[in-house]
């Protein structure tokens, strides 16, 4: 079981992202709107170069600013988007660039989501346009929330101490054997297309080699803007560690709430993340990305001269294969020593990265991820269609308290807010009042108090189990023994969409000003056992002529369907929230036995049914 946790984790922390694919876009497309006529020319003529053969999926302009939903084609602006998230190389990105149809569909959603972010004046709205968007990319792009692994490559690497200089911080980034991570990994692509656009210019190729070199460049340096997009989100730029809650935590809270940094040549600047970028975000980011767009362009030129002979990735018309998903240490590699000019000019712009853990650090925040105990005390009140005798069909209401301890494991949020993968399991007692009708119609019963109630006050050992679902109620539960150990991928990503609300997802969580609803049938099911105690249950059953005693037992069955949060708060480890259910059921009588007369023969029970509302305090201690 430890091992399926572990997979589910791995596939909830793979989907921190940088830069929702919209945003990625726009700044590619401002960066190069702001490039010189000489450099937008030279851009326009690559691009015409690279786009031979493939007129039928790519833009005749390097960019489109007009483009909007329903995409026939892709500019090199929509590339950084889909490189990272929706690739895991360049070679692999160009793949779903040129031959894929879902590609289009990504670029349709992404379209969508901007005009829905662009229209958000609220946080729920802006909650439920990721939760939308990160469904339908989900079903578009079947690796999508799986696809970044368990490594850190869309962060910036943690800063050691304060006294760490630009360049030694550069160096770190890109030794050998460092963890992969965003600066690092950005130096490594745009090194390769840059060394493609050097070759570019320098050999003698035919027409149709130079046009698949600069498209493998091209390729290798869409695949590094994106990173170099991350190093200013803020949510990325805080630096990174720990264990998936701790990263999911911090990212999240500072892509919303924002933060000031300084770059490393000293300008302050407060800056924003993931789906909460503002124009003046946008503007920052895209200073750099042309820069290092004018630097490909002058390779490719012979404004600069590269020794690309050294560089084995450079000799072959295609884009890098270096997958970003399965590594997680930056490799070796040949850099020309021109380069520590050409980065540094990049680097000092970029947001100078957290501290490492340690004194000075900035403060961590955990999501709701992770093994946790906790308790959800409830209150109960519902309606019955009567009582367990054959005869007592007037309908009535009963009220009842849940004490339960619980153990489970948080999965809140696997691709946005509106997710849950929470999976629990509640034991405790469960005590219910008297019903409010009484076991017979004569007079005198309302004044015998819970004796005379049609079902008495009575205790139950109370169980609960929730458990988000692929298709079926407990599938994952039943397909995690085989898929978990064969294809741990598809059980990871099944995982990861029963989290967001299933397949068919109508069971993802709706944000609202006033709080979280969520559609839950079939996720949560509770099991009450009555009769087990030493203290007997007892029923008074009306019969021709005399009154029949009887003990029995009964099992009770419960289903929520509607859940409604209006509180929820957190902290480093334990989590509170309010939450009200809307839940059906079933009473099962067995085991009855008559007690008085003894001669009397036992009557036939029947199952009631109900429908009510419970209330809980669910308060979980992360571990």
């Amino acid at each position: 079981m430890k091992k399926y946790i572990m997979l589910v984790l791995i596939g909830l922390t793979s989907n921190i992202f940088a830069w929702v694919y919209p945003e990625h876009r726009d700044i590619a497309v401002l960066a190069i709107q702001k490039l010189s006529s000489e450099y937008r020319t030279t851009l326009d003529q690559l691009w015409a170069d690279a786009r031979k053969g493939y007129e039928n999926r790519l833009t005749v302009a390097v960019i489109d600013a007009t483009q909007s939903v329903k995409p026939t084609h892709l500019d090199f602006a929509a590339w950084p988007g889909i490189a990272g998230d929706h690739s895991f190389s360049p070679e692999n990105m160009l793949y779903n660039v040129l031959q894929t149809d879902w590609i289009l569909e990504v670029a349709d959603i992404a379209a969508v989501l901007k005009k829905e972010l662009a229209e958000a004046k609220t946080r729920s709205r802006i909650i439920n346009s990721l939760r939308d968007s990160d469904i339908k990319l989900q079903r578009a792009d079947l690796e999508y929330a799986t696809r970044a692994g368990s490594n850190n490559v869309h962060f910036l690497l943690a800063r050691p101490d304060v006294n760490t200089k630009a360049r030694e911080y550069l160096t770190a980034c890109v030794k050998e054997g460092t963890e992969l991570n965003a600066l690092g990994v950005y130096v490594y692509f745009h090194t390769s297309a840059l060394y493609k656009a050097a070759r570019y210019y320098t050999e003698q190729l035919s027409p149709v080699e130079k046009s698949e070199l600069i498209l493998a460049a091209l390729a290798d340096e869409a695949f590094a803007l994106h990173f170099l997009e991350d190093a200013f989100a803020s949510g990325h730029t805080a630096g990174t560690w720990g264990d998936a809650s701790l990263r999911k935590g911090t990212h999240d809270y500072y892509n919303e709430r924002g933060l000031e940094v300084t770059t490393w040549d000293g300008d302050r600047l407060i800056i924003m993340g993931d789906a909460y970028m503002r124009p003046v975000d946008a503007e920052n980011a895209a200073q750099n990305i042309k820069k290092s767009i004018e630097q490909f362009i002058d390779a490719a030129s012979g404004k600069i001269i590269l020794n690309y002979q050294n560089d084995e990735s450079a000799k072959i018309n295609q884009p890098s294969s270096y997958n970003v998903c399965k590594n997680n240490f930056m490799p070796n590699r040949y850099y020309d020593p021109k380069f520590a000019d050409l980065f540094a000019d990049i680097l000092v712009k970029t947001p100078v990265p957290g501290l490492a853990t340690g004194l000075g650090e900035l403060p961590r925040f955990r999501s709701e991820l992770g093994m946790f105990i906790g308790t959800s005390p409830a209150l109960r009140g519902f309606t019955v269609n009567g009582g367990f005798s054959q005869s007592q069909t007037k309908p009535g209401a009963i009220a009842g308290l849940d004490l339960t301890l619980r153990v489970g494991l948080g999965m809140d949020g696997v691709l946005n807010e509106a997710g849950d993968g929470l999976v629990f399991f509640d034991i405790g007692w469960r005590s219910d009042g008297p019903s409010t009708m009484k076991y017979g119609e004569i007079p005198a019963n309302i004044e015998g108090g819970q004796f005379t109630s049609a079902i008495p006050g009575r205790d139950a050992l109370n169980m609960r189990i929730r458990m988000p679902f692929y298709i079926l109620p407990f599938d994952l539960l039943v397909t995690a023994p085989f898929l978990a150990w064969s294809v741990p991928e598809t059980f990871t990503s099944m995982a990861v969409i029963a989290g967001n609300g299933g397949l068919i997802p109508w069971q993802s969580g709706i944000a609202t000003p006033v709080g979280r609803f969520q559609f839950i049938l079939g996720r949560e099911v509770g099991v009450a056992i009555y009769g087990t105690g030493k203290n007997k249950d007892a029923i008074l059953i009306p019969q021709d002529g005399y009154t029949q005693l009887l003990n029995y037992k009964s099992v009770q069955l419960s289903f929520p369907v509607l859940e409604y949060r209006p509180l929820r708060t957190f902290s480093m480890d334990q989590s509170t929230s309010w939450l009200f259910q809307v839940e059906f059921g079933v009473d099962i009588p067995y085991g009855a036995s008559v007690v008085v007369p003894q001669e009397s023969i036992t009557p036939q029970l029947r199952t009631i049914w109900y429908l009510g509302i419970r209330t809980a305090l669910d308060w979980r201690y992360y571990l």
